[in-house]
């Protein structure tokens, strides 16, 4: 099995392929899926990954989540600790500035700091996923530090490209699985571990 840091270069490099137009259209039908599924219509707050370069566009998601009547709520990178802070986001064009890697975080003027316990689903960025809910994150290990301070049974949704997908993929002891994958193309319910 290949090691994390070659599957990172080999998917990043497929994903970067993607055409512009083909990642805002592959996005909008992940969107009309999240917005279908059973677990975002009953949550109330809805935690999403702000997207950066191809990633699937889930800055476009907020404005529509924000009509839906849901709370949205968007991590800020702390790297001295590795963590994540989140904060609620009411306003895309006001509440966001480019954060560590140029990624959008919110801005230190507009944090409406929320508790990991009054999240109600996260939206689960990553670079690559497997069929059993395995996740192949960026290598900074925020989001395996972060999952442990959710409430129970709060869903993890990946939110990826059908291209993003390995078959197996190679995992360590503190990695977290996803409960749940949105692809352009289908919605699969993973068996993994917890």
């Amino acid at each position: 099995m290949k090691s994390k840091k070659a599957l990172r270069k080999e998917v990043l490099a497929r994903r970067d392929r993607l055409s512009w137009e083909d990642v805002r259209a592959k996005s909008e039908a992940i969107a009309g899926r999240l917005f279908a599924l059973p677990a975002y219509r009953s949550a109330g707050s809805i935690m999403y990954f702000l997207n950066f370069g191809k990633e699937v566009q889930t800055l476009q998601f907020v404005p529509r989540t924000l009509a839906h009547g849901k709370r949205v709520i968007a991590p800020k990178t702390v790297p001295a600790t590795k963590q994540l802070l989140l904060s609620e986001i009411r306003d895309l064009k006001n509440d966001l500035a480019p954060g560590v890697w140029g990624i959008p975080e919110p801005k230190e003027d507009a944090l409406r700091p929320v508790e990991p316990q009054a999240v109600d689903f996260v939206a689960v960025p990553g670079v690559a996923f497997d069929l059993a809910g395995r996740r192949l994150g960026y290598g900074g290990g925020y989001y395996d530090r972060f999952f442990p301070r959710l409430r129970p049974g709060v869903p993890l949704v990946a939110l990826t490209f059908e291209i993003q997908l390995e078959e197996e993929l190679p995992e360590d002891p503190w990695d977290w699985y996803v409960d749940i994958i949105i692809t352009e193309e289908r919605v699969i319910y993973c068996q993994g571990k917890k």
